[in-house]
């Protein structure tokens, strides 16, 4: 066989069922035999490679296993690497492959020649240029068995020309062996026990869920380590969903833009037991404030996270589910000693949330078409299977904090990168993944334009969603800085020139609904749910609303602004503390 049919092959062979991509020239045999096997790989022919990374993303999120994606030579595989680098930072695994030009020509500046593997070594987890066609099979295989296993993450596979065209002379291997990557998977025993000791004796601990959680399907280990624990329970961004936030023990999301009842919880808690969570800054705000009052117990399977950003108590390196497994085992006997012992301490956190709760939707009711209520009334139309993926600015933020998820892989957004334009193709690939499920993009005009054009793709390939557009005719989350912290000098953030998107969905053949009024929205969110193909609904909010509450840079959670119950101060407030 050629190396072209080996290598597709052997996706096969590794169940990958789905491709997103853009083809060119040196990468054209491989498509050639791909043409070959188009009933066993669904070939899905983007309009920009950004997009068919985040498509991967998105397919990988929502199913659990890895999206693969490809690209030619170039600019091809240039324009791959904003999807690898965003799911280098939130764990995502997918496979990259990025053509080559033939070994004969590397680093002779031939056309469309770009050095792949030095731009992708600090954004994968492991990168491979294949330089012998018997190698193709193995290579594959470690490059899907390194992308799923341990911290999941991209990999990049550099495929040259000449090693497409080269003849296969070896087999398949059954297996293969990576010599130095064996992740830990079972926790240290002395560890768990000094775990269990701090909370036995804690007061006011909390459990906080991250993306961890999610990626290891511990989800419902989870839920029964918190009924145990009975006390509150929050999740980061990235672990939304990973702990059902109807639950009575949910405070919702913490962090930057998080729930009051969640911050005001962990200001105050004497133990955070933090689960797949790698404490980044839009988490802690000031990391030398974080926390101070309480000890930690951080678990992770990447052992690189722990004490990196916050100083920890109890370090367990190993898988979400395995360690709390472990720890169900040994707090059985203790939990009915915990079963109240935090009663009064999640009524305090729940009142918050309740508070909050209130006054936002009294503000719901008085003010006009606004994200809170986009999010509100698509919250309510959800059903628990529906996914929603996001693009990146205050919609995502507005998002978070009030659309509910009761189960995990149902809310799909750029964390760590933020990554604006990841909303539209990653709601693709969902959608590609779980083909039953009703996909929702919740987007922002600035972030939807970036990756627009992934609406012939959706045309083409006849892939339903529901692009939501939330537009302010500016880059919000800019704007509200601007507003807040430089006193409405508005730089290089209004949209003026936007284009009318119900007609730009038309002019792909697409449904294009204009909303305007508060009356107007429920009414068209249930017409392009009804809908057999998308339906982008253009929604005009107000220009200059604001999410909070909101943490002001290099602040602690101590300082949150605009909060409805707890943090209600200003900025100015702020400084004024400061400047004390």
């Amino acid at each position: 066989m050629r190396g072209s049919e080996i290598f597709v092959q052997t996706l096969i062979k590794q169940k990958v069922d789905s491709l997103f991509g853009i083809t060119g020239g040196v990468i054209i045999p491989f498509f050639d035999t791909l043409y070959d096997n188009m009933d066993k790989i669904r070939y899905i022919l983007t309009r920009h490679e950004q997009g068919a990374a985040h498509a991967a993303e998105g397919y990988a999120k929502a199913l659990g296993k890895v999206g693969v994606c490809v690209g030619t030579s170039g600019p091809g595989a240039c324009n791959l690497v904003t999807g690898i680098a965003d799911a280098y930072m939130d764990s995502v695994p997918i496979l990259a492959i990025g053509g080559q030009v033939s070994t004969n020509l590397i680093g002779n500046d031939a056309f469309q020649e770009t050095d792949m593997m030095g731009i992708t070594n600090p954004i994968t987890k492991h990168n491979y240029q294949i330089r012998e066609t018997n190698k193709i099979p193995e290579t594959i295989m470690k490059a899907m068995k390194i992308a799923i296993e341990g911290r999941p993450g991209p990999v990049y596979i550099d495929l040259p020309k000449d090693i497409q065209l080269g003849e296969f002379t070896g087999i398949i291997p059954t297996k293969v062996e990576i010599p130095g990557f064996n992740p830990t998977i079972y926790p240290n025993p002395r560890q768990l026990q000094k775990a269990v000791e701090l909370i036995l004796k804690a007061e006011n601990p909390v459990l906080i869920s991250g993306g961890g959680v999610i990626i290891s399907n511990a989800y419902k280990k989870l839920f029964k380590f918190a009924e145990i624990l009975a006390c509150p329970v929050m999740t980061t961004t990235m672990g939304k969903g990973g702990f059902p936030e109807t639950h009575p023990l949910s405070i919702g999301v913490m962090g930057m833009h998080g729930q009051e009842a969640a911050n005001w919880a962990v200001i105050n808690s004497d133990l955070l037991i933090t689960i797949g969570c790698r404490f980044s800054d839009r988490v802690t705000g000031d990391t030398k404030t974080f926390a101070e009052k309480a000890k930690v117990i951080h678990i992770d399977i990447d052992p690189a996270e722990i004490g990196k950003n916050v100083g920890v108590d109890v370090p367990i390196v190993g898988d979400a589910g395995i360690v709390i497994d472990q720890l169900i085992t040994l707090l059985a006997k203790e939990a009915t000693k915990l079963k109240n012992k935090h009663s009064a301490w999640v009524a305090r956190a729940k009142k918050i949330l309740a508070d909050a709760h209130a006054l936002e939707e009294r503000d719901i009711q008085k003010e006009g078409l606004t994200q809170k209520f986009v999010c509100k009334e698509l919250s309510k139309l959800l059903s628990p299977d529906d996914i929603v993926t996001t693009g990146v600015g205050q919609h995502q933020m507005f998002g978070e904090h009030f659309i509910d998820f009761t189960k995990p892989r149902k809310w799909i957004t750029s964390g760590g990168a933020g990554t604006m334009g990841f909303g539209l193709p990653a709601a693709m690939g969902a959608k590609v993944a779980l083909p039953d499920v009703e996909v929702y993009d919740l987007d922002g005009d600035g972030s939807f334009q970036m990756t627009s054009q992934e609406l012939a793709t959706i045309k083409e390939h006849k892939i339903k969603v529901i692009p939501i557009i939330c537009n302010n005719g500016c880059l919000g989350m800019v704007r509200q800085w601007l507003e807040l912290f430089s006193k409405k000098r508005y730089s290089g953030v209004q949209y003026s020139g936007n284009p009318d998107f119900g007609k730009l969905a038309e002019a792909y053949g697409l449904k294009g609904i204009t909303v305007t009024r508060k009356s107007e929205y429920v009414d068209a969110l249930k017409q392009a749910k009804k809908s057999d193909e998308t339906t982008v609904l253009d929604v005009k909010v107000a220009a200059e609303e604001n999410i909070y509450p909101m943490l002001p840079p290099a602040s602690s959670l101590k300082e949150i602004i605009g909060g409805k119950v707890i943090f209600n101060q200003t900025w100015d407030d702020v400084l004024k503390k400061r400047a004390k």
